[in-house]
């Protein structure tokens, strides 16, 4: 099997409600996205030949996916009363909506669905919540 990996990164913020411990705050991450994609098998003609895909196209979607969670306030649904989510949308805040709680297992798991999604072969996605800490999500 031939695999190749990329990485990006971005700046945001979470909290995890009914949590009991520091991380029930508000705080932010530098998160480290880093993805795996594999075939069985390189292109065998044109000018991708010898690649399973062209890096900077790989690179290209990782790095929107990192994009589209950078500087932004990520929340679980429900987690906050509607009145804070409107004040906080008035204060012209980036918030975004996620249906789990943020934690970097499930991350990493919507990151692999997202680029699975879009026909990239995805065979990990590892999300880095500190330089020493990742969750990591594999299909199989």
């Amino acid at each position: 099997m031939y695999m190749i990996r990329s990485s990006a990164a971005f700046d945001s913020a979470h909290f995890l409600a009914g949590y009991n411990g520091k991380c029930a705050n508000i705080h932010g991450h530098h998160w480290v996205i880093e993805v795996s994609a594999y075939s069985e098998t390189v292109q065998q003609s044109g000018e991708k030949r010898g690649m399973i895909i062209d890096f900077g196209d790989f690179k290209r979607e990782i790095r929107a996916l990192a994009d589209s969670f950078d500087h932004a306030l990520i929340y679980e649904k429900g987690s906050f009363k509607p009145a804070t989510v409107d004040a906080l949308n008035d204060e012209g805040f980036r918030m975004i909506e996620v249906g789990y709680r943020p934690t970097a297992e499930n991350f990493a798991k919507n990151f692999f669905d997202m680029l699975t999604l879009k026909g990239l072969t995805i065979k990990s996605v590892t999300v880095y919540e500190t330089p020493d800490n990742c969750a990591v999500y594999e299909e199989g």
